[in-house]
């Protein structure tokens, strides 16, 4: 069946109190993509970010970004009041995310709406904890121990802590135990707010495509409590980090810093900590993108403190065999991969053995210096088990794009279009027909490139650090207009499905 979405971050929808949220914007966002005639809603992942704002530099792989907690939701049950929430001053811009406001200020207004909210006493809450006790425990011990040692590394905590003595840990549980619980109910707050929305978003036939990504964070409660799942040396410090060689987005590669598996001992492990990270996932989304999925047949080793990404090497991943074992365990899993960059024959039969769609980026198609049409990204070269997309969150929008391109390939774009037209404006229209038109079963759009909108609405540039994952779109941009405008594109190149279909 053929069908269309849009990519849009959480963090990017419109609202009061500084960043985008479980809040009323985003029920009106699913009724904006109902109208709209979509089906998906993509979203990037939706873990607490550390330092750099990432949310592929997260805290725990399993738990959620209380970021993204409503405070208006807080002030409807007595918890807040919306003079506290005002008065906490937590933007500026309401198109940017001011994310050292919200560090400073957001986190004391849930402290306060914890400390009257009495989580002990609910029993729904006591469930939760009980349920997801195998990641949540461990996570707000964590993350209470960086607030007591002033949010530095665990790397820098005393020897026992950093080391997880029993001793240790249990005095550090019985001297933060409130700390613990205030993470706790952070946790149970998202869950329950973001598991209504997802209700909601599927009660409209929405299914959300939801983002894994491949790695973990160095300093983050998974690697501190399994060190033995990564390639670590005899003091548990990484001998070997993630990235990317040199590309079209970096001539010295990404160094991304996160520790690498060791995929030797997962495999006889059962890949165990892989299927839990799954088996979350498939609670949270209904579709799941592996980011960089590339790494998992082969991945790119960075010898741990090397200063950049030029000399690092591709090593085994663990194949088919992980994916066999998440078939066993799990049964079906409706997956999307992430196999962009510079992709091998092996990378190619690995995707074609699970069968999992995978994605094609048209800013990546117009390259002048592949001839004879042969560039995989081309329409022309597309099956129908793949997903389109104008640009993800590390592209720049269409607009920004049509306007960087060089002059070789802007010949080469404009005459596959058969235009001769300049409009920075109705190229990009073009290209979105061009994705929707395409044979491809799913294609998804970034909000951004519907708007027109230029680079100033960029989500990220990769290998920089500063002025990424801010960007954020007004409630007056989500128009009447835009939705029937949407619709129409997606009536016309036969991905609107029925009412009765969307909702069986």
């Amino acid at each position: 069946m053929r069908r269309s979405g849009v990519l849009m971050p959480v963090f990017s929808l419109p609202g009061e109190y500084g960043i985008g949220c479980f809040s009323r914007q985003a029920y009106r966002f699913v009724d904006f993509l109902a109208e709209a005639g979509q089906s998906y809603w993509q979203l990037l992942p939706l873990g607490p970010t550390s330092y750099g704002d990432s949310p592929y530099q997260s805290f725990s792989t399993f738990a959620g970004n209380p970021y993204f907690i409503s405070l208006e939701e807080l002030i409807g049950q007595g918890l807040l009041t919306e003079e506290e929430c005002q008065s906490a001053n937590l933007e500026s811009d309401p198109e940017k995310i001011d994310y050292a406001a919200l560090y400073e200020r957001r986190f004391p207004l849930l402290r306060r709406a914890f400390e009257r909210g009495e989580i002990e006493k609910m029993p729904d809450f006591q469930c939760f904890v009980e349920d997801n006790a195998f990641w949540l425990e461990d996570y707000a011990l964590f993350m209470a121990l960086k607030d007591a040692h002033g949010g530095r590394s665990f790397t820098e905590w005393e020897g026992p802590l950093r080391n997880r003595e029993s001793q240790a840990l249990e005095q550090a549980r019985q001297g933060l135990r409130r700390e613990i619980l205030f993470y706790e109910y952070l946790q149970y707050v998202f869950q329950d707010q973001y598991f209504r929305l997802k209700t909601y978003a599927n009660s409209k036939g929405i299914e959300i495509i939801g983002d894994i990504p491949i790695y973990v964070a160095h300093d983050s409660s998974d690697f501190w409590c399994n060190p033995g799942l990564f390639q670590v040396d005899e003091n548990r410090q990484p001998t070997g980090v993630a990235g990317c060689p040199p590309d079209g987005f970096s001539a010295e590669g990404q160094l991304w810093g996160n520790p690498l598996y060791d995929w030797e001992g997962q495999k006889r492990d059962g890949f165990s900590w892989w299927i839990e990270r799954i088996r979350r996932c498939m609670r949270l989304y209904d579709v799941i993108r592996i980011d960089h999925f590339r790494g998992l047949d082969e991945y790119y080793r960075i010898p741990a403190g090397a200063p950049n990404a030029v000399h690092g090497s591709w090593m085994p991943g663990p194949g088919l065999a992980l994916f066999e074992k998440i078939w066993e365990t799990l049964g079906h899993v409706s997956i999307l991969v992430e196999d962009l960059g510079f992709i091998t024959d092996s990378v190619r039969q690995l995707v074609a053995r699970t069968e999992y769609p995978n994605m094609k980026v048209l800013e990546f198609a117009f390259d002048s210096r592949d001839t004879g049409g042969a560039n995989l990204y081309l329409p022309h070269n597309y099956d129908r088990n793949c997903v389109v997309y104008t640009g993800t969150h590390d592209n720049e929008t269409l607009v920004g794009w049509i306007r960087d391109l060089c002059p070789e390939d802007k010949k080469m774009f404009l005459a596959y279009l058969g235009t001769e037209e300049t409009d920075e404006r109705d190229l990009a229209e073009r290209m979105l027909r061009l994705a929707q038109e395409s044979v491809a079963d799913s294609c998804i759009i970034p909000l951004q490139d519907y708007l027109g909108l230029d680079n100033r609405a960029r989500i990220n540039r990769p290998s920089t650090l500063g002025g990424n994952w801010m960007w954020r779109v007004t409630e007056e941009a989500l128009s009447p207009g835009l939705a029937e405008y949407i619709h129409t594109l997606t009536a016309t190149y036969g991905r609107l499905v029925s009412q009765k279909d969307r909702t069986e």
